[in-house]
């Protein structure tokens, strides 16, 4: 077994859709990026790659690559999901956590938890998703934009 661990941020910005966990949340602004910006997807695939010493996403989608630009996050997945197969390796579970101070993200978490279930090809109850806030402090707690931790376990 094997397990990894991702971070993501991204800032708000306006004229962006906010997308979670492959959800579009009604919301006034959205998250900053090369790619769709979807900070649940980019920590759930860092924290894959990490658990299978495969580097991390930057190394794999580059935002200086014209390719990735404005491209589904899930897209992305899909592709570290190949990777981790090509390495033997299958999802034991995946636990992540979102930060942000607004939106309000609780009726969004269970459409979430089916479409990475749906992509991974694993089960609903393979993954666990919490959004929480900071209380106000920090970049999240001024709404200046969201992060997100992921653990991820991988068996052989």
């Amino acid at each position: 077994m094997r397990i990894g661990m991702g971070y993501d941020v991204h800032a708000f910005g306006r004229e962006r859709k906010l997308i979670l966990g492959g959800v579009t949340i009604p919301y006034e602004k959205g998250l900053l990026g090369h790619s769709d910006a979807d900070v649940l997807i980019h920590g759930i695939m860092d924290s894959l790659l990490g658990a299978a010493a495969l580097g991390d996403i930057g190394q794999h989608f580059p935002d200086t690559d014209p390719q990735y630009k404005g491209i589904s996050s899930m897209e992305l997945l899909k592709q570290v999901m190949n990777l981790i197969e090509q390495q033997g390796y299958e999802i034991g579970n995946i636990d992540a956590t979102i930060a942000a101070q607004k939106p309000k993200l609780a009726p969004y978490i269970e459409e979430m938890r089916e479409n990475i279930a749906d992509l991974l090809k694993i089960s609903k109850n393979q993954i666990n998703i919490k959004a929480t806030t900071t209380e106000r402090l920090g970049f999240v707690g001024r709404e200046e934009g969201i992060s997100s931790y992921c653990i991820s376990l991988l068996k052989s």
